[in-house]
């Protein structure tokens, strides 16, 4: 398989993973954490780039401390999760910096982790995507209605005696996972594009929750499938093509379902 298919191959799976994970982040309302994780997992790349081993691993070990790091911030009384998500979405992101700046001999170069080189990605990044999409299924299809039922009735679900961290703990670890895979592709910073307007635009698009598991990720893979292939003809860089591509996603849902409004408004009048 040449470096371009496997780029294709890539960018379907991670992009199917993004849209899929990425309702989640939408329903539950974690976009901004999921902002800040895609920040605060810079030092973690940067730093298993100084140490020699892999980058997604560096940055997994990074999004573990940054967890727990915006849980216990978040317990603080008078914070909460935003303060927190704030807080290490800066500070991280300056470490990583600041580990860059003082190592200015890095054998890659620092602006990769930013935007990402999806035709780069090796068969061992895939396989890493496949296996955390995979896993997203499984909880979805087995957990979904528990997590639903969380999502849209938190005091109703307490009330029937369930416990909400571990849903909660499920949600954050599938949202953390899917920040490290996507990271190669599409780098830190526009890891939350792939991730939140898939989902964003599908939830547009829908008229039950359903729908919204199944619309988004395909968007997803369609943004990856674009953005590679817009970068190819056009020449551009990968990770800003798939994020610009999930973002026009986003917009042309929103005007679709703006004319939709107003059609079923002028036949309410009619009537």
């Amino acid at each position: 398989m040449g470096y371009f298919e496997q780029a294709l191959l890539a960018s379907v799976v991670i992009g199917a993973l993004s849209g899929l994970v990425g309702t989640l982040v939408v329903l539950r309302r974690r976009t901004f954490f999921a902002q800040a994780l895609t920040h605060a997992t810079f030092p973690g790349a940067v730093g298993a780039t100084l140490l020699g081993v892999s980058i997604p691993l560096g940055a997994a070990v990074a999004s573990v401390l940054i967890v727990g790091l915006m849980t216990l911030i978040g317990r603080v009384r008078r914070q909460g999760s935003q303060v927190a998500s704030g807080i290490l979405l800066t500070a991280g992101f300056a470490l990583g910096v600041l580990l860059q700046s003082l190592n200015p001999s890095l054998p890659v170069r620092v602006d990769s982790f930013l935007v990402g080189s999806i035709l780069t990605v090796t068969t061992s990044d895939i396989v890493l995507a496949s296996s955390v999409l995979l896993v997203a299924l499984v909880v979805i299809i087995v957990l979904g209605k528990q997590i639903l039922f969380s999502t849209f009735d938190v005091n109703g679900y307490r009330a029937a005696g369930y416990r909400e961290w571990p849903i909660e703990l499920l949600t954050l670890t599938l949202i953390t996972a899917t920040v490290v895979t996507a990271m190669p592709a599409v780098g830190a910073i526009l890891a939350i594009a792939l991730i939140a307007a898939p989902a964003a635009a599908a939830r547009l698009l829908s008229h039950t929750t359903t729908h919204i598991f199944v619309i988004a990720p395909v968007l997803g893979a369609a943004s990856g499938v674009i953005g590679v292939l817009l970068s190819r003809w056009f020449d551009l860089a990968a990770g800003p093509a798939i994020a610009l591509t999930a973002a026009g996603f986003f917009v042309l849902a929103l005007g679709v379902s703006r004319v939709g409004r107003l059609g079923q408004m002028s036949v309410r009048l009619k009537t």
